[in-house]
């Protein structure tokens, strides 16, 4: 009897899970496998490998590694990821929180409704934006700035994507920084403000000890949303002579404009690699502070004892 309600309930549990498996299989499983196999012939767009491709092994992924270009875009792709997600978007969205979190009232309110609408605007709506706001002839900033004629975008094309990134990207950091902070006792701060130190040694010794965790997990998770991110094509297309071409634009470029299906999926599959390792880093830190949380309070219960 035990064993036949122990059946029906995993029967049910197993009739609840194969829905989302199904679609984890169809929409995450098969396009990895179809990847990963692409990666390993000829495949094209045109041509004789469109109708038979032809089996290479590996010789995508060496080829792709010794690709001067291949390097150069994984190049500006950590000067992306450094730029816009790590310094920018994490500094600027715990600066909004921590200068937001006593306040209450339309200021708040204002501030959050901007930062959250760069963020839920579509993307190609903010490009044309953007496009507006930094045009040669007829641009915004250049009209603000007093500085007609000059080329934002052909002069300094990656510092406009990342500025634009940060921009766009700020409300998450902002967001998960907000619900961290709640989560710092008042009286650290009280004790802090009481004992007359500045904000640089009360966000040191009193709040980054209490979100130590959030920080790991925004930088995890802002990191590989930006090394993977392909809004900045909409705005230079990976130009001028390349100089903003990301890893994702890279990709887009040699499997659809170029047609070597089979070269741009061996490349997708290093930056999966190359994401794998960025959060295989994270998470080793997020390990390392746990354990250290662990000892840290095994001492005290020890301390506490009679």
């Amino acid at each position: 009897m035990a064993s036949d309600a122990a059946g029906l309930g995993r029967g049910r549990a197993v009739a609840f899970v194969a829905p989302a498996l199904v679609l984890v299989a169809v929409f995450l499983v098969f396009p990895a496998l179809w990847t990963l196999y692409l990666g390993t012939t000829d495949y094209r767009l045109t041509g004789i490998a469109a109708s038979d491709p032809r089996f290479v092994g590996a010789e995508n992924y060496t080829a792709a590694l010794s690709d001067p270009e291949f390097h150069r875009s994984l190049w500006l792709t950590l000067q992306f990821v450094l730029g816009s997600a790590i310094i920018g978007q994490t500094v600027l969205g715990f600066t909004i929180a921590w200068v937001m979190r006593d306040r209450t009232g339309p200021v708040r309110r204002l501030v959050e409704a901007l930062v959250l609408l760069a963020w839920i605007l579509p993307g190609s709506v903010i490009a044309f934006l953007w496009i507006a706001l930094l045009d040669r002839d007829a641009g915004t900033l250049n009209a603000l700035l007093g500085t007609p004629g000059t080329a934002w975008l052909l002069d300094h094309p990656m510092a406009c994507v990342i500025v634009f990134n940060v921009w766009r990207g700020t409300a998450f950091s902002m967001m998960l920084y907000g619900a961290a902070l709640g989560n710092v006792p008042p009286s650290h701060l009280e004790t802090a403000r009481l004992a007359g130190a500045s904000t640089w040694q009360t966000l040191r010794d009193a709040v980054f000890p209490r979100i130590r965790g959030h920080v790991l997990t925004s930088l995890l998770l802002v990191s590989l949303w930006t090394f993977n991110d392909f809004t900045p094509f909409l705005i230079t297309a990976g130009g001028p002579d390349g100089r903003s071409e990301i890893m994702s634009v890279y990709v887009y470029r040699t499997a659809l404009d170029d047609g070597r299906l089979g070269f741009g999926a061996a490349v997708s599959l290093l930056m999966i690699l190359i994401n794998l390792a960025i959060a295989l880093v994270y998470l080793r830190a997020l390990r390392r502070r746990a354990a250290d949380g662990r000892v840290a309070d095994g001492r005290a219960v020890q301390a506490g004892r009679p």
